[in-house]
Parts: C-alpha cells; structure tokens; sequence
C-alpha cells in the first residue's frame, strides 16, 4: 500500500494497544480521553472524506492481551489501515524479554498484514530521563531493534518514538510520569501525520517555551521524585503484586468503525 496520504480515499482506520493509544492524560472536555490516536484520525478525516474509525485500545494491557483480545476484533473489521502500540507494559515486568516479545509482535503484524491492512507501528519512548523507569532504557531499546526489523519486514509505516526528543521535556508529560500530557499527544499525531504522509499545518519539532526562571534545584526536583514514587510508584506496584490492572473491566472507548467528526 502506498503512503497513507497519497490515497484518496482511507476506508477506515482502527487503533490498537495500551493508555499510550486509549488517550490516557489527554481529556476532551467531558472528561474522556482524547489522545495521539483520535487527532490523527482527525488529520485522516480530512485528506480521507468519509474515513471510519475504530480505537480498541485499553490502558494497562500487555502485549499477549493485545494480540489476542484486540488484533482478532481488528480483523473482522477489516481496516485499511491500523496502528498498534504495545509492549511498554510488559517491559516494565521485571522478567521482561524483548525477544520474545518481538516474536509475539511479528505474529500480530503478520497477520495484520496478511489481511491486507496497512500497519502503522511504534518503536517506544526513550525512559532515560525519568527516575526508576531508566532502568529499562536497555530492554526498552532492544525490543525497539527488532521492532524495526519487524516494520522493515512487512513493509509497515514506522514512527520511532525514541527520536522526538522534544518528549524528553517533563511538560510534554503527565505527572505520573508514565502517560504523554495533551501536548505530547499531539506532538506524536502529528509525527505519525508526517510518517502517513498526511499534511499538517503544525510541526512536531516546534521548541518548547524556556523553562521559567528558578526552575527547581537539585534538592527539590530530588523531593518531587519521592512524591512522585509514592504518589504513583508505590500503587503501581501494589496493583502487580495483586495481579490487578487500570484496565479491569474496561472495554473499547470506540469499538466500531464510526465516522470522524471534526
């Protein structure tokens, strides 16, 4: 399938993963989450008059979720185009291992693709900046390897994710630290615009405003990290020692192929 934005006419596009996709930290007005995965099917909707889209994306869910609750539900729609991103749960797990979670990707990617769906893929973030989660900087960027391999493989349309380094702000996040804030959902739309080759008016790159004078000191941003390991750390860990996730329960915010209203 050629770029996304030299085709008249997208059919539909379907969202698949984690809260990265589900919109988590980015809310519309009434409280629901917006997210990366609604702002570019917004940006679709306008070069693809008539486009569908579905997002079955729920936060908290691993990639072995992923693959066999949400890839099946994606297939019988029957897509032109859908994005998956999803692993970054698993690597948080201390047993973590990357290949064989690149093994459990190419399986959701091959039959994506067999189907004759279009992928869109993430490589993740670069956690290196972010206390504690820095320590799967290196798992993180050995699944990343293999998933590029994968994209080149079947012919997908990649957004590495480890390269905007404008996400390395702490603004362009929320404050547990672990879900993009409005901005960096809209940054990565916009970089997955540009990767479709759908036209924007905006820019990814565009600089963030200078940090304001008397930014914090060594000793307070250190005093923030064990407010942020208690505030958020501590339940997250709580929840995996019970087996719970943020996303028990939960269904599609958009299950069906829908119109996009703009």
């Amino acid at each position: 399938m050629p770029p996304v934005g030299s085709i008249a006419a997208l059919g539909s596009f379907v969202a698949l993963g984690d809260s990265f996709t589900e919109g988590v930290g980015d809310l519309y007005p009434d409280g629901t989450c917006r997210g990366w995965a609604d702002r570019f099917a917004g940006q679709l909707a306008a070069v693809s008059p008539g486009l569908r889209y579905a997002n079955l994306a729920i936060r908290g869910k691993v990639l072995r979720q992923v693959v066999e609750e949400q890839v099946p539900a994606a297939l019988e729609l029957a897509p032109s185009l859908v994005s998956i991103a999803a692993g970054g749960n698993d690597l948080l797990r201390p047993t973590a291992d990357p290949d064989a979670l690149a093994a459990t990707f190419a399986e959701a990617v091959a039959a994506l693709r067999a189907s004759g769906a279009q992928v869109l893929l993430f490589t993740g973030f670069d956690p290196g900046g972010f206390p504690l989660i820095r320590l799967i900087r290196g798992k993180t960027a050995a699944f990343n390897a293999q998933l590029r391999e994968i994209a080149s493989r079947y012919d997908c349309l990649h957004v590495d994710l480890w390269s905007l380094r404008v996400l390395a702000d702490p603004r362009e996040w929320c404050a547990d630290r672990l879900h993009l804030a409005p901005d960096g959902h809209r940054r990565v739309a916009l970089r997955a615009c540009e990767v479709a080759g759908v036209p924007v008016t905006e820019d990814w790159r565009e600089a963030l405003p200078p940090h304001p004078a008397g930014a914090p000191r060594w000793l307070l941003a250190r005093s923030r990290d064990l407010q942020w390991a208690r505030t958020y750390a501590a339940p997250w860990l709580q929840r995996r020692l019970r087996g719970v996730s943020s996303g028990d329960g939960m269904t599609p915010k958009r299950p069906d192929l829908l119109p996009v209203t703009q």
